[in-house]
């Protein structure tokens, strides 16, 4: 099975100047622990995931310094790097594998520079659970 046959093409993103409040609050509304991050011409940079944003919070000192990484951080200062990506032709259970591997959760779909989809571990398990791999 091809990634493109599984992936999630509705994807929610967020901006790299965006504070991480916006990015609590997109992840929150959407369901979802992880954002692409995203540039001023749509290209993935990077990746915010809810790990990120509590590993920060746990670390900050006290509760006004909690309250300045909320407003005054942006999702760049936290984010990772250059995620990992896929192309949509690629196998499913190579996808799986990377993602194992890598140990992370979901990985980005890109075809010609731009971002198109993401698969997560949860769309892999549903594909399993009904017998579609």
């Amino acid at each position: 099975m091809k990634v493109a046959e599984l992936m999630q093409t509705k994807v929610k993103s967020i901006a790299v100047n965006e504070s991480i409040t916006e990015a609590m609050i997109t992840m929150a509304d959407s369901h979802i622990s992880g954002l692409p991050v995203v540039d001023g011409g749509d290209h993935l940079v990077g990746v915010i995931s809810t790990t990120d944003l509590l590993t920060a919070m746990a670390e900050a000192e006290d509760a006004p310094a909690r309250a300045r990484l909320l407003d005054q951080t942006t999702v760049r200062e936290l984010m990772t790097a250059r995620p990992i990506t896929v192309s949509p032709d690629a196998d499913v259970l190579d996808a799986a594998k990377e993602m194992l591997y890598m140990d992370i959760h979901r990985i980005f779909v890109e075809y010609e520079g731009r971002l198109v989809g993401v698969l997560s571990q949860t769309d892999i398990v549903g594909a399993v659970a009904g017998a579609k791999i």
